[in-house]
């Protein structure tokens, strides 16, 4: 390769043939003109007598110029010359590529890639052998060791394939593992780094720069103004949950970021903004959502640095907290509204998942909060559980009543005195008392509702000099109502007063719905201590390095609930989902001590460079050759104008300064960039199907692998397209096959599916796209295609026996067979049948939809071959008989199609009780 400046040549022998210009002067200087061919008319000769002009007998000078700079610009286009190329390293030597690939090189992951795969071009270029070394384990769990050391070209796919981790990088465990690698002796050493330390000291990072540093001059290559960013796990305190996003230590100015809260179904509740100010590392927001959405989170994370530290997923233990339920009495099965339990239960019913049983038992599961409801003794066994599972982080809450004013244990936050405050008593109230002002500390300031409230009766607290720090809630009089106090990491909290209304009425307000919320809310969450705690949880789904939920790969193995809040992700255990579908726990890559720290001691033989400080190479070689080629034309253009064989309009071109001019134009104008696309590889049938699903509305039918099925299948869809471009304003594009195994199928609302006996059955992987597909909105029309068989009784043809299978495997909601009423018998033509191919039969659909898919069923099933009926070949003619044959049955088989299609893109908007007088009039009519 040869350099002169900003300018190099990739093949500078090329260089070699400008020597032959001055040859080629020589043969076109001695080479005239063709003759010019003139009519020679014999009755005009003497009107068209001109002076006589003598032929050149040398090329004109300015065509000669032109010619030879075609000839330049083809002789340096071949010599591949490159504007702006990467910096050469030393001849020979080896290039060891360094690339940071943990969750913190995510941010501007294409663009260092891109400097990577231009580093190994120019060593491809000089012909230079590279190596690669990653600084985050592997995925597959093997240990940390670099790649063979290989011609650069060959490094370059692997390099296009790389992706961030979803764990952070372990430079200490690559320098051990490094000392055991064989490497080059000497080579160019080259650092993508993410400019973070991997530990709070960043020796981990000074350590592998010095060892790199023994194979030759290192280069680090940063973006030291990007900031990282990492979403912690949200904090739950008495006022609401806190948001909190920490950015790396070298943000010096203000900064806005934001949140999205979302669902499993990937419907986003909440978006908004936090702001950093000045030199701040972390900034807050507290999320306000009403609970009954709260308890459909599953994901927060930042949308403008997708990574899998800006994600957080929010478990089981955050949307709906088991709370366990433990009275003293049986009086409620005898007279529910004095029951200790009845209140507590529709109190908190909609907001956490109640387990009634002994304590012993609760405690053998995973618990977030206990209610003791007028439990005056708890045994002894029983209160050394208890009291081990408060210090974890539980929540015990106590109710007082009959049973707790005669007799008390010690498991409460303060000391009781033997009987009770009523009304009427010792001790009493000239009438009931009003809760009195809510103190700012308690988690119940600001609650709503306190006002109306009155208590009859309550047990009092013995004076002590903490009894004010320890009061939640007050009455008029100055009397403490709730009490509570810290235990470890959890709460025991005392209402003193009843659960249900025998001593107030307490139990009947919204007031004391809100306070049970935020007693729960109090709880860190589930915390076992039975078997359950050490019944390994299997991974679901797990992150990858941008924050994507993927599926778990052959390396990832179950965790421990016990251990899990203590693992750091790797490739053992990736951030993700770890249990069971309906029990689930999250493994987030962020945690409350996570800290992004700059890396600001590099040894000092390091050398510096930003990822955005190079220009990057461009190839001339396509602009020189296009320029050539433009050339070329324009002298073939003026070669016909000088031999005379241009029309007569364009005589003008037989001038120089005019044909000059004319060049000139034609150059600034077809010159365009022709920069050749590296590393373009076609796209795949997965990126293909993607591409036909998402740019335009397409019906969609399942590929059975029977030729004569899914010929007829796209024929049937085709026509049916036909029929909704005629009749409705859906336009939508040709029909396309689906592939379960491998297509996207949420990117197709409609799905229809001919039954076949020698369908496979579907991998895992198939049933979770298709059972999501369903719960989000998406229909499938099952057509087992076996009406006309007459089967009877129990009997079922072969194509139903293979739905059941196929059904089987499936979460399938109860089916009913369609109503008089249903939105398909008037969507948008008044149906009483639905025929296909053959008539008669049951059509079935959801039993109950459900509001979250606007009422539409999600699976259809029948057996009439509606494809047929609705199949048309290129003229338009059917391609199949209707049995019976009645010219009305395809006509109605297309008004199916066209109610099936309109309910499935638009809703059950049509079951509003406003179109009855209108369908109404239409039916007398």
């Amino acid at each position: 390769m040869l350099s002169l400046g900003a300018l190099a040549f990739a093949t500078p022998w090329a260089l070699a043939a400008l020597a032959s210009l001055p040859v080629l002067w020589w043969l076109l200087r001695i080479t005239p003109p063709q003759p010019k061919l003139v009519t020679f008319p014999p009755l005009r000769l003497l009107l068209l007598l001109r002076p006589k002009e003598e032929t050149p007998a040398h090329t004109p000078l300015w065509l000669l110029l032109l010619r030879l700079l075609i000839a330049a610009l083809a002789i340096l286009a071949l010599a591949e010359p490159i504007l702006n190329p990467q910096a050469v390293q030393r001849d020979g030597e080896a290039l060891v590529l360094v690339i940071d690939d943990g969750w913190t090189a995510a941010p501007r992951w294409r663009e260092k890639i891109a400097r990577a795969d231009a580093l190994l071009e120019s060593a491809e270029r000089d012909g230079r052998p590279a190596l690669l070394i990653t600084t985050a384990a592997p995925a597959n769990g093997e240990a940390m060791q670099p790649s063979q050391l290989m011609p650069a070209g060959d490094l370059r796919p692997l390099i296009a394939t790389l992706q961030p981790k979803a764990w952070a990088s372990d430079r200490a465990a690559l320098v051990q593992a490094l000392q055991q690698a064989r490497l080059p002796d000497s080579a160019d050493v080259v650092w993508l780094s993410d400019s973070l330390r991997d530990d709070e000291s960043g020796e981990g990072t000074y350590t592998l720069a010095e060892w790199l540093l023994r194979l030759g001059p290192v280069s680090v290559i940063t973006a030291p103004d990007d900031v990282a960013l990492a979403l912690l796990p949200p904090v739950t305190t008495a006022q609401g949950d806190n948001i909190i996003v920490r950015r790396s230590g070298n943000a010096t100015g203000d900064q806005t970021v934001t949140l999205r809260a979302v669902t499993d179904q990937g419907r986003v509740l909440a978006r908004d903004s936090l702001s950093f100010s000045g030199r701040a590392e972390t900034a807050s927001h507290k999320l306000d959502l009403p609970s009954e959405l709260r308890n459909q989170l599953s994901r927060l994370e930042i949308e403008e640095q997708p990574s899998a530290g800006s994600v957080q997923l929010l478990d089981d233990r955050w949307r709906r907290r088991p709370v366990g339920l433990v009275t003293g009495g049986a009086v409620e099965t005898r007279q529910p509204l004095l029951g200790d339990l009845f209140y507590l239960e529709r109190a908190l019913t909609p907001y956490a998942e109640l387990r009634s049983a002994p304590v012993g038992e609760l405690l053998q599961r995973e618990i977030a909060v206990v209610v003791l409801a007028d439990v005056a003794q708890v045994v002894a066994s029983e209160t050394r559980q208890l009291e081990q599972w408060i210090d974890k982080g539980g929540v015990l809450l106590r109710f007082a009543g009959p049973r707790m004013a005669e007799a008390t244990d010690a498991l409460l936050p303060v000391k009781l005195r033997q009987g009770a405050r009523q009304l009427g008593g010792a001790l009493s109230w000239s009438q009931p008392q009003r809760l009195g002002a809510t103190p700012e500390t308690s988690p119940f300031y600001g609650l709503a509702g306190s006002n109306e409230v009155s208590v009859s009766r309550q047990v009092l607290a013995e004076p002590e000099a903490q009894l004010g720090d320890k009061t939640w809630l007050r009455l008029e009089d100055g009397t403490p109502l709730v009490t509570a106090t810290q235990r470890g990491k959890g709460w025991l909290i005392l209402v003193h007063t009843t659960a249900n209304t025998l001593w107030s009425d307490l139990a009947l307000s919204g007031f004391y719905v809100e306070m049970l919320r935020k007693v729960i809310d109090l709880s860190q969450g589930i915390t076992g201590t039975g078997e359950a705690a050490d019944t390994p949880l299997p991974p679901l789904s797990v992150l990858d390095g941008f924050g994507r939920a993927v599926e778990p790969g052959p390396a990832v193995q179950p965790i421990a609930p016990r251990s899990l809040a203590s693992t750091k992700p790797n490739p053992r255990h990736p951030p993700g989902w770890y249990g069971r579908l309906d029990s689930r726990q999250a493994l987030n890559t962020a945690n409350a001590e996570t800290k992004l720290l700059p890396v600001t001691n590099w040894p000092s033989a390091v050398t510096q460079l930003r990822l955005d400080a190079t220009s990057r190479e461009m190839h001339l070689l396509p602009w020189l050759l296009g320029a050539a080629l433009l050339l070329f034309l324009a002298d073939w253009l003026i070669g016909l104008g000088l031999r005379g064989l241009l029309p007569a309009r364009l005589s003008g071109w037989r001038k120089p300064a005019t044909t000059m001019l004319a060049m000139a134009l034609l150059l600034a104008s077809g010159v365009v960039e022709a920069q050749p696309r590296r590393n373009t590889n076609p796209l795949s049938a997965n990126d293909e199907f993607a591409l036909k699903a998402s740019l335009d509305l397409r019906l969609a039918y399942v590929v059975t692998g029977q030729a004569d099925v899914d010929q007829l299948s796209r024929a049937g869809l085709y026509g049916l397209t036909e029929v909704l471009f005629r009749r409705t304003s859906i336009e939508a594009a040709e029909p396309i096959g689906v592939n379960l195994e491998a297509d996207d199928i949420s990117l197709v609302p409609f799905l229809y599916w001919p039954i076949t006996p020698q369908q496979p059955q579907l991998s895992d992987a198939a049933l979770r796209r298709l059972d999501l597909f369903m719960k989000t909105g998406g229909m499938i029309l099952f057509d087992t295609r076996d009406q006309a068989m007459g089967l009877s009784g129990t009997a079922a043809s072969p194509n139903t026996d293979k739905l059941r299978q196929l059904l089987a495997r499936l979460d399938i909601p109860p089916l009913m067979p369609v109503p008089d009423d249903h939105v398909l018998t008037k969507a948008f033509y008044l149906l009483q049948d639905f025929p296909g191919r053959y008539s008669g039969g049951t059509l079935w659909v959801e039993r109950n939809p459900g509001g979250d898919k606007d009422g539409v069923t999600s699976i259809v099933i029948g057996s009439h071959d509606f494809a047929a009926a609705w199949a048309i070949d290129a003229n338009g003619r059917p391609l199949a008989v209707t049995v019976p044959n009645v010219p009305r049955q395809r006509e109605y088989a297309y008004r199916f199609g066209v109610n099936l299609l309109i309910y499935t893109l638009t809703g059950n908007y049509k079951a509003d009780q406003v179109h009855v007088p209108a369908l109404l009039e239409r039916l007398g009519n």
